[in-house]
């Protein structure tokens, strides 16, 4: 069956067609001037800056997110208890416990920007799939 369909201004979309615009129309809404934040804490973590030598195996070069934390948040705890990961570390899917809360900091808030930015396609995902369900007749329905 050859189905049609209207969506906005557009005419006889194709169910291919009509997804693709609901996928515009809700990565729009759900991307707002605020998620330029995500990628800048998924930059600031990138080991861009050089640094001095490193033990073998260690993560080459530094991040602007590990440079600032240094600068800002001085408090070493007794013990290494806090979880860190590095390029190198999650490729072998192990973390790195430490003692500084700068170095916490450093590594943490560019996992947090991934966190969030992963949350925002989920979401864009979801609400398209919902959309798109929702206009089209039930043999072009996905899912």
């Amino acid at each position: 069956m050859n189905n049609t369909y209207s969506y906005g201004s557009h005419k006889d979309l194709e169910p291919t067609e009509l997804f693709l615009f609901i996928a515009a129309e809700q990565t729009c809404e759900q991307l707002g001037i605020d998620d330029v934040e995500y990628v800048i804490l998924i930059f600031s973590g990138l080991p861009i800056l050089p640094t001095r030598a490193k033990p073998l195996g260690a993560t080459k070069g530094t991040s602007i997110a590990s440079v600032m934390s240094r600068s800002l948040f001085r408090y070493e705890l007794k013990k290494k208890v806090l979880p860190t990961f590095t390029l190198n570390s999650i490729k072998r899917l192990r973390w790195i416990l430490t003692h500084k809360l700068s170095t916490f900091v450093g590594r943490t808030l560019p996992g947090v920007g991934w966190v969030l930015l992963a949350n925002d396609v989920a979401q864009i995902g979801y609400h398209t799939v919902i959309q798109y369900n929702r206009i089209v007749s039930p043999e072009d329905r996905v899912f």
